[in-house]
């Protein structure tokens, strides 16, 4: 199993929005991500921050996530929430920006 965390901004005026769409998020997305092996995934928002965390348990997280970029639905999805984010770093360009894990207690 992998851990991924990663950070994006919220546009202040799509936190409303963003919120309802993860409380009744399509239930095609909540499949495909059991499908591709994400588990134990939650985001957090605090100060215009939104965190998220997951966990991997597959053995090819490289073909799990073009299946996801693959997924007519899921580039709807993505589509609609990356809407209301905001990258952290431009310079990133693909909106998550992921952290680096400093401490782990199992």
């Amino acid at each position: 199993m992998q851990r991924f965390a990663q950070v994006i901004r919220i546009r202040p005026d799509k936190l409303d929005e963003y919120r309802r769409l993860h409380a009744d998020c399509w239930p095609e997305i909540l499949e495909m991500m059991r499908r591709q092996n994400i588990r134990n995934c939650s985001i957090y928002h605090r100060d215009g921050l939104l965190f998220m965390y997951y966990e991997y348990v597959g053995t090819d997280f490289a073909a799990d996530q073009a299946r996801f970029a693959d997924d007519p639905t899921m580039q709807r999805w993505l589509a609609v929430t990356a809407a209301c984010q905001q990258p952290v770093d431009s310079a990133d360009g693909d909106g998550w920006a992921p952290m680096e894990e400093l401490f782990h207690l199992d």
